[in-house]
């Protein structure tokens, strides 16, 4: 039986100031399991970007709980949610969050270096890192562009570099927050290609996106709706995109 990589039971997020309290969850229940690509849908304000940050352990939930990879996180100091955050979660962006004065290389090795500063059981040389980096860097079709910045790559290669990075520390979720959101089409459809290659090898992804032409690539679709969940359901439609990891020019 396929464990729950993900358990979210009865999760409600209310933010409250002095005058006004805003319920931005209500009472959220689903489970993830290992190996499913699944896409959180909805509108502007329903929600999903809440839910994101506590399945990203950003925030934790006003009531409910939340079991990731059989870690308790609900309740959570700011300590060990970063912990959780670099042990158990390889994050992609949509503005990609790279450092521009660092190489390719260099930002895909960032992950192994913060997780080597919790603890000095997580410690590896600098060459098992640059190497470790290497090999993703060369699956996501980048291996002629190790030595670039940011500033000389295109918006679709500074994404594939996010998706490297989010690999190296071995995640048990790869959670991506509109990872096409700030580039072309074409190589939105590249990096949906790569993100389903690794789904077929084994990697838990979920995606966050308000598009449905991304979602379609997923083999599940949640919907979120007023800080409720309105469906859970397969993706029948599922579309394939043809991996396009080549080289592409700048």
């Amino acid at each position: 039986m396929v464990k729950s990589i993900i358990h979210l039971s009865h999760i409600s997020k209310i933010y409250k100031t002095d005058v006004v309290e805003t319920t931005a969850l209500s009472d959220i229940s689903f489970d993830i399991k290992k190996g499913e690509f699944v896409a959180i849908m909805g509108p502007s304000g329903s929600g999903k970007s809440t839910l994101m940050h506590i399945i990203g352990a950003l925030d934790t939930p006003t009531t409910g709980s939340y079991v990731l990879d059989g870690e308790e996180v609900s309740k959570l100091t700011e300590d060990n949610l970063a912990d959780i955050r670099n042990r158990k979660i390889g994050f992609i962006f949509q503005a990609f969050n790279l450092l521009p004065r660092r190489t390719t290389l260099q930002n895909v090795m960032l992950p192994m270096f913060y997780r080597e500063a919790t603890s000095s059981a997580y410690a590896i040389s600098k060459e098992e890192s640059e190497k470790i980096a290497t090999k993703y860097l060369i699956m996501v079709g980048l291996e002629n562009r190790l030595t670039h910045t940011s500033n000389q790559l295109s918006g679709g290669q500074m994404q594939r570099v996010a998706i490297a990075r989010s690999l190296v520390n071995n995640p048990a979720i790869l959670l991506a927050d509109e990872p096409t959101g700030n580039i072309a089409s074409n190589q939105a459809e590249e990096i949906m290609a790569i993100f389903q290659k690794l789904n077929n090898e084994g990697h838990t992804v979920v995606m966050i996106t308000h598009e449905s032409e991304i979602a379609d690539h997923a083999k599940r679709i949640i919907h979120i709706r007023d800080g409720k969940l309105v469906s859970d359901e397969k993706n029948k439609k599922q579309k394939i995109a043809k991996l396009g990891i080549k080289q592409d020019t700048l």
